[in-house]
């Protein structure tokens, strides 16, 4: 009995060990404020993204990719804990998730993973701060250059400190998203030799403000050619006040004095080179999987938390509910998705748990507001019937399907865009009898919970959040 005994214990952990091993490795890699500007993006004629391009012709590249909010913090918040910022009051910068009682116990995509058996690591910016200790097996701490001591460009008084770019005398190896890329490329081939399947969270920060590259970067965009983003000075004429006095805060006259320097061309510029930077450093994870024993067995998914506009709709910075902020990269990889992909139906960051969870074998976690975007994976064609859905502050939300865009502010005011004739969103189509029934459709979207915003929350009491006095005032052009 007792031989019996312990060959059915020995055959059952070998089977554990067994389904262990056979389950899909995740890389996990996080892109702070990239917006559509990728090549296979389309989002900039210019930009040279290879390795991302190259990423997404292996796998399914989501074209239609939408964020659940324009800024960091309630971003990351809501694709890591599975939740609409509508479910769980998180609108805002702050506070974190465990610094208040409704979301301090929440469990985390990475615990989810954890107590399935995967060794989780991570380095640079995932959550928005310090990582989550409760989530990962080892965390290692960010280091290397990131900004100067001194500014290189001084914009509007007010202007947040980070607000700067341009070319840094500063060696690519020196800097901390490169030093983050250099070790999780060392540890991947590391972690591939382990017994337990690993999922690797890799962060970078650039192209988040300050917008810094080195010289080599710079000269793949010579100041002479660079196009400017289309960026009609009437745009926000048929907007509503809230649009306006939500999202463009202290970015008005820094957009003026953008223009009137011609510092708008130099910051372009930049944004470009920091984008082809990171680029770079994506390509030195997926060369390192790639020689690794964990090649063939290794989920990726690469993501960015929001978008970032550069002088369109007058805006140098997130915070909107308009296209180039909603926007995002969202590629899938890996064992059992298919090559060269191109998916055009709305998804959300929401959608990635799930999805993850669907391709590692994983029950589904419960009580997540996302779903599976597998069916996607396998025929990218599959139609889906949920939009995706971003939120910026207490119901202010906006609905995105395949061809239209559809928002509705807090007072009640609206816009309507029709991505089929006018993917720059130009003119608000919300008040054209016409697309009544288009409105109505889209409006029954919005969420049904709309939670009050969590306490200690940074941007609710603001004079601009929807309390200011709109353009004329705002812009300064007009009497």
């Amino acid at each position: 009995m007792y031989r019996l005994f312990t060959t059915l214990v020995c055959s059952v952990l070998f089977l554990l060990t067994a389904a262990a091993a056979e389950k899909p490795n995740v890389l996990f890699i996080s892109i702070d404020d990239l917006n559509d500007w990728v090549g296979c993006l389309g989002g900039h004629p210019q930009v040279k993204t290879p390795n991302i391009d190259a990423l997404a012709k292996r796998g399914v590249n989501f074209t239609n990719a939408h964020c659940q909010a324009p800024i960091c913090n309630p971003s990351r918040i809501s694709m890591l804990l599975g939740k609409l910022p509508s479910t769980t009051g998180h609108y805002f910068l702050a506070p974190g998730f465990r610094d208040v009682d409704v979301t301090r116990n929440s469990d985390t995509i990475f615990q989810d993973f954890r107590s399935h058996g995967y060794y989780l690591s991570t380095m640079g910016k995932i959550f928005h701060g310090a990582a989550d200790k409760a989530s990962f097996d080892h965390i290692e701490r960010g280091r290397g250059w990131r900004r100067p001591k001194k500014k290189l460009h001084y914009t509007v008084p007010g202007s947040h400190p980070a607000w700067d770019w341009g070319e840094v005398d500063v060696a690519d190896e020196e800097q901390r998203d490169y030093k983050t890329a250099e070790w999780a490329a060392q540890q991947i081939p590391e972690l591939a030799k382990k017994d337990e399947p690993f999922f690797l969270a890799v962060g970078f920060s650039l192209p988040h403000v300050p917008i810094y590259a080195s010289k080599k970067w710079f000269d793949l965009y010579p100041l002479s050619d660079v196009k400017l983003p289309p960026a009609p000075e009437d745009d926000l004429e048929d907007v509503p006040t809230i649009a306006v006095d939500l999202s463009l805060n202290l970015t008005a006259p820094r957009d003026l004095w953008m223009r009137e320097s011609g510092e708008n061309i130099h910051a372009v510029r930049a944004y470009l080179a920091a984008n082809s930077f990171v680029d770079h450093l994506v390509g030195m994870l997926t060369d390192s999987l790639a020689s690794s024993e964990a090649a063939d067995n290794t989920v990726i998914v690469l993501w960015s938390d929001h978008g970032f506009h550069m002088g369109e709709k007058m805006k140098w910075a997130k915070r909107s509910l308009w296209e180039r902020t909603t926007r995002v990269p969202l590629i899938f990889a890996g064992p059992g998705i298919g090559k060269d992909g191109v998916c055009k139906e709305p998804v959300g960051l929401i959608d990635v748990w799930p999805t993850l969870s669907e391709l590692c074998d994983l029950p589904l976690y419960n009580g997540l507001d996302g779903s599976s975007l597998v069916a996607q994976l396998n025929d990218p064609a599959k139609p889906r019937e949920r939009p995706a859905i971003t939120t910026f502050g207490k119901d202010n939300h906006s609905i995105r399907s395949r061809d239209f865009r559809y928002t509705r502010y807090r007072e009640g005011s609206e816009e309507l865009y029709d991505h089929r004739t006018d993917p720059d969103e130009l003119k608000n189509l919300a008040n054209d009898a016409k697309y009544k029934e288009e409105k109505a459709s889209l409006a029954a979207w919005i969420p049904k919970i709309n939670v009050e915003a969590v306490p200690g929350s940074r941007g609710s009491d603001s004079p601009l959040y929807g309390e200011g006095e709109g353009l004329q005032k705002a812009m300064k052009r007009k009497p």
